[in-house]
């Protein structure tokens, strides 16, 4: 099960997750992208025999390195940092599958690391050939990185039948290949280097944009047009890539897109559908922008209106991502493990000996009182009525009012369900707020609704977004009272 005891209010732990991974995204494809643009950008001056272009890009070069190295480090450790804690389980069953992947990853993130190094320190100090060479190995080993980081993303979504038939069975590395190079890998591929090349096109904007309009016009307007075709282009492509990323999916998963295009207006899972609509315009505005601010009036661009196209893409690839998060739902690895951590294989056993039974987070003391708690409710159901079934909630107000310290056993219990199963989605009163899923309903509606989570039909309203609940009906019970007391806290 997840940590129970990362608690992340208002945003919770996805959201932290996100923050960071969005923010390294957009440096990780900038560098990606930036590595080509440097060397193609020294290729073209040097070919027109263009000192100021040099001296230009030796300048971009340090932003280049200060960002992508910098920045870019220290968000890939938050990302590391941040999903141990918040999916402890899927991080490690990615580390345990692509043990292979990952070695082969950092390795060229290291090539990448001291070649753009001596990229920036060579300048002028190596002959042209050499500086060029050099920018080539952090180019290619930079888009290696992607190459690889792709395979491990995709596998995440739709790691394919034949990784599934092996996975749990410790044969899972004789699949690696079928599960990396998996169905919606090249689509995925394509996509995000298009991304890597119009980043590299924006941010050589905000660069350029600082050159002097009246001492340096005709270099500022080179620059601002050859960089703006880094740009245009790919956005004119990149639909084109999405429509097959998308044909590129389970059916399930994009029944999710179809049913937010078929239910707009009636509050069903709208919000992939306003995502996507978002991202048309936004992706149209940038390409106007460009076009009219860049294209058309180069020497004339600002350095205010670059950071505009800049938040304007931070926001588009932001959404790009949160998109292909939500497709995943309601797992975290397409027919593996849920969105919680639970492992399909893992639900059976879980509702039959408990989903806190083999938790080392409730102390032998705590469990052995659960266990005396569920014997008492399942003997005061039969003593009520052994013909009929009793709703548990009624039994475990009978015993309350008998014992008040059950209360405080009980909620504890439900507690640790609620941040094993729920937390990783939902907060108390913030993003997903339970509050707020749950406003207006009594306890009966709350154990109503978890039987559904519980039984988990096909015809099921959370089956497409949400993982089945899990554990013994004594667990589920104490679930109920939690959420119960969450509604209650609200209503005082």
């Amino acid at each position: 099960m997840n940590y129970p005891f990362w608690v992340v209010p208002i945003i919770g732990s996805g959201w932290v997750i996100g923050i960071i991974a969005i923010i390294h995204i957009l440096i990780s494809h900038f560098a990606v992208g930036g590595g080509f643009y440097l060397v193609l950008a020294e290729r073209r001056a040097i070919k027109l025999g263009r000192s100021d272009w040099l001296e230009y890009i030796k300048k971009h070069s340090r932003f280049f390195l200060l960002l992508t190295v910098v920045a870019g480090a220290m968000t890939g450790v938050g990302i590391w940092f941040s999903i141990g804690l918040a999916s402890p389980e899927a991080t490690s069953s990615l580390i345990h599958n692509f043990v292979l992947g990952w070695a082969a990853e950092w390795t060229f993130f290291l090539v990448e690391i001291a070649a753009i190094l001596v990229y920036y320190h060579t300048w002028n100090k190596v002959s042209q050939k050499v500086h060029m060479a050099i920018g080539w190995i952090y180019a290619i080993a930079a888009w290696m990185s992607l190459f690889i980081i792709n395979g491990i993303l995709t596998f995440m979504l739709y790691p394919g039948k034949a990784w599934l038939a092996t996975a749990g069975t410790g044969r899972e590395a004789s699949a690696f290949w079928a599960a990396f190079f998996n169905p919606g890998y090249f689509p995925s591929l394509v996509f995000r280097t298009l991304i890597c090349l119009s980043l590299a096109g924006i941010f050589a904007l905000i660069t350029a944009s600082r050159l002097d309009s009246k001492r340096q016009g005709a270099l500022k307007e080179d620059v601002v047009k050859w960089s703006a075709k880094w740009l245009m282009p790919s956005f004119l492509l990149l639909p084109f890539a999405a429509v097959w990323y998308f044909r590129s999916m389970p059916s399930a998963n994009r029944g999710l897109f179809k049913r937010g295009i078929s239910t707009i207006g009636q509050g069903i899972f709208t919000q992939i559908t306003r995502e996507a609509v978002y991202l048309v315009a936004a992706s149209f505005i940038v390409f106007v922008l460009v076009y009219f601010l860049a294209w058309k009036q180069p020497r004339a661009i600002t350095t205010g209106q670059t950071l505009i196209i800049l938040l304007l893409a931070f926001s588009i690839l932001g959404t790009v991502e949160h998109i292909r998060e939500m497709a995943r739902k309601p797992y975290v690895v397409g027919g593996y493990m849920y969105a919680n951590g639970t492992r399909v294989s893992e639900r059976e056993n879980f509702n039959k000996n408990g989903y806190l039974s083999g938790s080392i987070w409730a102390t032998d003391a705590e469990k052995h009182d659960w266990a005396l708690i569920d014997n008492a409710e399942e003997n005061s159901a039969s003593e009520r009525n052994a013909k009929t079934t009793v709703s548990y909630s009624a039994v475990l107000d009978q015993l309350f009012a008998a014992d008040a310290g059950l209360k405080k056993k009980i909620l504890r219990r439900g507690e640790f369900m609620f941040r094993g199963q729920c937390m990783a989605c939902h907060t108390e009163n913030g993003y997903r707020s339970m509050r707020k899923l749950l406003r207006g309903r009594d306890k009966t509606s709350i154990e109503s609704m978890m039987k559904l989570l519980y039984e988990y039909k096909n015809d099921s309203i959370y089956r497409a977004f949400m993982p089945p609940l899990v554990g013994t009906k004594g667990e589920i019970s104490a679930l109920v009272e939690f959420l119960d007391g969450i509604i209650k806290r609200q209503n005082i």
